[in-house]
């Protein structure tokens, strides 16, 4: 807790998320897990993003408003606001969805690190996703990296 919250309480108000910019946040969240976010890793979840039903009629423009606001609110609330803000925002269908992209892009690179299979069985638990559920996720996108 940092001294302007001692003095006069934490009075963040949390801005509610569109169900887009919920699943974008989450996505986010997991190619920075590592605190850094790389061109490289930008140019991933545009990728994946551009291809979701729910991103199609996004242009250029609307997709960075998205990110400058998700950005904003990563910045001034911190990462565990930004997801417990983005979860509360999706349905249960779109959290296995993030789960499964959040998957991919940890599996694409063939590495998966002791932090990142950490980072993926915590993001299922803070999803509140069935284990078999997240399993079948898991098993899927190693099929579809292997190559």
């Amino acid at each position: 807790m940092g001294l302007f919250d001692r003095v006069l309480g934490n009075n963040t108000v949390k801005e509610a998320m569109t169900p887009a910019e919920a699943f974008a946040a989450i996505t986010l969240s997991v190619v920075t897990s590592d605190g850094y976010l790389s061109e490289e890793e930008a140019r991933g979840i545009s990728a994946v993003l551009s291809r979701m039903k729910m991103y199609r009629s996004y242009s250029n423009e609307l997709m960075q408003r998205m990110f400058d606001k998700i950005l904003g609110i990563l910045r001034h609330e911190g990462m565990n606001s930004l997801f417990d803000t983005a979860k509360e925002s999706l349905s249960y269908e779109m959290r296995e969805s993030a789960f499964a992209v959040a998957a991919d892009l940890i599996l694409a690179d063939g590495i998966v690190t002791q932090e990142e299979k950490e980072f993926l069985n915590d993001l299922y638990q803070a999803l509140s996703l069935d284990t078999d559920v997240a399993t079948q996720i898991l098993e899927v996108m190693l099929i579809k990296n292997r190559g």
